[in-house]
């Protein structure tokens, strides 16, 4: 997952956040509904609504007006997104997370459901066609960008492996032995690995550089040949059983390539200016009256 991709989840989750609170807190359900207790004090929906109009009121409410203002100009220029774009978004956050398991734990922490994330995709997806006439991206911008920034699309040599966690050596060796005598990787790891989060996967860590792990793993991860199983490797965290799944060769990215890639990285950096741009022309055509206070 490259770091645009990054920013640009943990982006749209954030503003799922907030347009989720914002209607909550518009919501016509009584004021002094208790949302929280602290000991024998308690926290009404009034007080919550009152400190999120004073803290984030005018942001909250600028980003609800330009959502309204994207969906009268998607009509009037009858632009809309289908299921499928949709479903890809949501794919593309299953892959970030590792699983469906995972997502749905990242949204459970923030309050969020898949249905908050798919009304957000469309918007974005929405807004994204509507700037497509402000961005002006050509074919000689877009080569300019791929020589200056070669460097970052250039495939790094990648292993794909899984690991069995543990926090001595002698835990580790008698694991080590069960594996030589045929038990099963992911059933061990996820009996024993203190690694939580991948030991529920089967150990499973996914694709990743050397410079994503710790030496002393990425060391042993990329010396050992595809489908053997390391001895213990010793690093802060305790000692790893590391079974190499595939190994991934560095590759010099071409134009031809990554034009795609390019593509969307040029547009994710003039994507504030041309919104901005589109914006100011539109609170201009519109009749806004705010009675926020």
């Amino acid at each position: 997952m490259s770091k645009i991709l990054d920013k640009k989840i943990v982006g749209l989750l954030m503003l799922v956040l907030v347009m989720v609170i914002a209607v909550t807190g518009c919501s016509n359900s009584s004021e002094e509904e208790v949302i929280a207790r602290v000991g024998e004090v308690t926290i009404t929906k009034g007080e919550f609504y009152d400190e999120l109009v004073k803290y984030s009121g005018s942001q909250v409410l600028d980003a609800l007006v330009a959502d309204k203002i994207m969906e009268l100009e998607a009509e009037k220029l009858n632009v809309s997104v289908s299921e499928e774009k949709i479903e890809e978004g949501i794919e593309e956050m299953r892959d970030y997370y590792g699983s469906e398991e995972a997502l749905n734990n990242e949204l459970d922490s923030r309050g969020l459901t898949l249905d908050d994330i798919r009304n957000n995709l469309r918007s974005n997806y929405l807004i994204e066609a509507l700037l497509e006439p402000y961005l002006n991206i050509t074919e000689d911008d877009m080569k300019e960008y791929f020589e200056k920034n070669k460097k970052s699309f250039d495939q790094e040599e990648q292993v794909k492996a899984s690991h069995i966690l543990v926090e001595t050596e002698e835990e580790a060796l008698d694991i080590k032995k069960k594996l030589d005598e045929g038990e099963d990787f992911a059933e061990l790891a996820k009996e024993y690995s203190t690694d939580k989060s991948s030991g529920a996967l089967g150990g499973s860590l996914g694709t990743f550089n050397r410079e994503r792990m710790v030496k002393e793993f990425s060391d042993a991860a990329f010396s050992l040949p595809v489908g053997e199983i390391s001895d213990p490797v010793k690093s802060e965290y305790g000692y790893h059983i590391i079974l190499v799944e595939e190994k991934i060769e560095a590759k010099e990215a071409t134009y031809e390539e990554f034009k795609d890639n390019v593509n969307d990285r040029l547009k994710q950096e003039r994507f504030y200016d041309a919104y901005a741009e589109w914006y100011q022309e539109k609170i201009e055509e519109y009749d806004i009256i705010s009675y926020l206070k």
